[in-house]
């Protein structure tokens, strides 16, 4: 089956030294590959070959010796998804917001470390957010608002979400943190659709506890089938994307599934992976050239 590699890079740091090195280690393979084809200069390409993407990926990532490029391998055909499926914390956003929060607290490097064993896999998600949130009893719900107006939106985020919709596909984000966050990214960047956990609050007070049921691994990977049904789409046309271990399923579920500068468990076991560039590797993955985004 014809393939496309596509290796992205920080802006300036993909040459055609790189793509000569990629070029030789498919064919090594037996590959037969193509041409390289500049998605923006010197930042992305494709690459066609045939063979197995798994092997491809393998073979360019230890011939380009540690530089600082995504490698992602696919079928060529079918590459433009109708569905978005992100995760929010560490993935749309560059912070995780439960951490933030409990900075108001005091409490942050205790919850920052339960929050970064339930992201590698090591805790289970439900008991651990349940946890966190405990702490949290009592905080003014003005920490919250506190709490978004300092939190950065990840870079290539607003292109990947515009760019998207533009050429009409769904965009849903999905995520393990909280409405009041999850509505106001979707609103300030255009997802469609936003799916999260609700604190209660009860007199301007966090009460310690969320909402049931609990939004976790399982509803991101029923969200996703149930939006690709929904809008008439295979799986093979959707494209999920996260970082922790409660995104694993829905990123292996995906027709795209990537890791987004992800936990080393989730890394691990995701057939694509993001280190290094930022959210417009997702469009670039798609075959979108630079010259084609939105959003900014």
């Amino acid at each position: 089956m014809p393939h496309t590699l596509t290796l992205i890079a920080p802006l300036g740091a993909l040459d055609a030294a790189l793509l000569g090195k990629a070029r030789a280690a498919l064919d090594a393979l037996g590959g037969a590959p193509g041409t390289p084809d500049w998605l923006s200069e010197n930042e992305a390409a494709d690459i066609p070959f045939t063979g197995s993407p798994e092997q491809a990926v393998a073979a360019v990532q230890a011939a380009l010796g540690g530089a600082p490029v995504d490698a992602i391998a696919q079928p060529r055909e079918g590459r433009r998804k109708g569905l978005l499926v992100a995760d929010m914390d560490s993935t749309i956003v560059t912070t995780e917001t439960l951490d933030e929060i409990a900075a108001f607290a005091g409490l942050k490097e205790k919850i920052a470390a339960i929050t970064a064993r339930a992201m590698n896999g090591e805790l289970d998600f439900r008991e651990a957010l349940v946890a966190r949130v405990a702490m949290l009893e009592g905080l003014d719900v003005s920490a919250l608002e506190a709490t978004w107006e300092q939190t950065p939106i990840m870079p290539g985020a607003q292109a990947l979400v515009a760019t998207m919709r533009a050429h009409g596909a769904m965009c849903c984000l999905a995520s393990g943190g909280f409405t009041f966050f999850t509505g106001r990214v979707a609103e300030k960047l255009g997802f469609h659709e936003h799916v999260s956990n609700t604190l209660i609050v009860q007199d301007g007070k966090l009460t310690g506890r969320v909402a049931e049921p609990i939004f976790g691994r399982d509803g991101k990977l029923a969200t996703l089938t149930c939006l690709a049904s929904a809008n008439g789409l295979p799986m093979e046309a959707t494209l999920a994307v996260g970082d922790g271990a409660n995104d694993l399923d829905m990123i292996q579920a995906a027709g795209l599934g990537v890791a987004y500068r992800a936990k080393p468990a989730v890394a691990a076991a995701s057939r694509a992976r993001v280190d290094h560039g930022d959210l417009t590797a997702l469009l670039f993955a798609q075959g979108y050239r630079r010259s084609e985004f939105a959003g900014g």
